[in-house]
């Protein structure tokens, strides 16, 4: 495991405050997205119709022999589920439909305001994601009781701002927001986020549909920081994008689908995440993961239930069980991203000594000072900063 001291710096940067206004757009949206965080939703968080999807009082204790799992693609290795099934007797549903935050609050903000199912007892999200549905009240408490190994979770990730004593998530995975490319066609390696916009690439660029992802890079491109954000900076990057899609630069506009055009060498360049490379590489080993020169994101995904969950006592177990820093290496051993759980390194190191050091799962501080974390918005800003993004991305 990595020492954290910077990634504590960089986390308790991204979550100082939280909000009451949206906490979740993570990677795309577009429209729909836009409906996320507009009046509907807005109204919803006053409403007293919706207190029957909050999550005041105690957590009821439902139990099934079924738990249902929500997640990103290529988040998740093949023992894992088969080995959990075996030591607790549930049948997992595991599902790869959270493409991105923005879409999938759009898909569950409906079911959840009314108190009804959304079809996951668990799913894992992004840390703005997490703020804003308790704020909403629609995140269920687990009983730490029942997860002994959570005391295994890293110092640096154990009291964020959101959720301050973890009652409702845990961290999945940590990882950063960067570039990867294909070495096969561009001829060269990329070290700058400048190759987005580089003509040569021209029909072969992907970026990411989510306003963050996609616009902190370029700031950071152009500006240097992400602090004192201000809304002529957002414009600037957004116009900067949509001249560029305009001129026939950017392929599409993506989720975290963007890897089928990688693998398949209709993508030069792209915006992506950490450890989705890692494992693209094994389809494809021309492709390549950088942080570029002038800085990439960083993001932490959560396990979190709904106030829905039809079995939180299977959710429990679910969680200690990947807290098990020997499954927790497991797991990190095929997704590849910064893992939450103490003494990973230690376990991964006899499943994969050359792994162990891979600085995609284990940074070094020459990496860690080029990651940056997107700050917190208002929601008046919020709602501004995605619609200005949204007119390029979906027009």
């Amino acid at each position: 495991m990595t020492d954290n001291r910077e990634l504590e710096a960089l986390v308790r940067r991204q979550l100082q405050a939280s909000w009451t206004r949206r906490g979740f757009l993570g990677r795309a949206g577009l429209a729909a997205g836009m409906l996320a965080v507009g009046p509907g939703v807005l109204a919803a968080c006053g409403s007293d119709d919706d207190s029957e999807g909050g999550g005041d009082g105690e957590t009821e204790r439902t139990e099934s022999d079924t738990l249902r799992i929500s997640n990103w693609p290529l988040y998740i290795d093949a023992e894992t589920i088969p080995a959990f099934q075996d030591e607790t007797g549930l049948t997992v549903e595991y599902t790869e439909d959270v493409n991105d935050n923005e879409e999938y609050f759009a898909k569950i903000r409906e079911p959840l305001s009314r108190g009804q199912d959304i079809g996951a007892d668990l799913f894992i999200v992004t840390d703005f994601l997490v703020a804003r549905l308790i704020e909403l009240g629609w995140l269920a408490e687990y009983d730490s009781a029942n997860v002994p190994n959570k005391a295994n979770l890293v110092d640096s990730l154990a009291h964020v701002d959101y959720d301050p004593e973890r009652k409702y998530s845990l961290p999945w995975f940590s990882g950063f927001t960067a570039m990867a490319y294909n070495i096969d066609l561009t001829g060269e390696e990329i070290t700058t986020t400048e190759a987005l916009f580089d003509p040569k690439y021209r029909g072969k660029v992907t970026m990411f549909s989510d306003m963050r992802d996609a616009l902190g890079m370029v700031i950071l491109m152009d500006k240097g920081s992400l602090d004192d954000l201000t809304e002529a900076d957002i414009q600037a990057a957004a116009d900067r994008v949509a001249a560029a899609k305009d001129e026939g630069q950017i392929r599409r506009f993506t989720g975290n689908d963007y890897g089928d055009d990688l693998v398949a060498g209709n993508v030069a360049v792209c915006q992506a995440y950490s450890g989705d490379v890692a494992q693209l590489q094994l389809d494809n080993p021309n492709l390549r993961f950088v942080l570029p020169e002038t800085g990439g994101l960083l993001f932490s995904d959560n396990m979190v239930m709904p106030t829905t969950t039809e079995n939180i006592v299977g959710a429990e177990k679910w969680m200690d069980f990947v807290y098990d820093p020997a499954n927790n290496a497991r797991l990190t051993a095929e997704v590849q991203f910064i893992p939450p759980v103490q003494q990973t390194g230690e376990e991964l190191e006899k499943i994969d000594p050359e792994l162990a050091a891979n600085p995609l799962i284990n940074p070094p501080e020459s990496e860690m000072a080029k990651a940056f974390v997107f700050p917190t918005l208002t929601e008046e800003e919020e709602v501004t900063y995605t619609d200005i993004y949204t007119q390029v991305t979906a027009s």
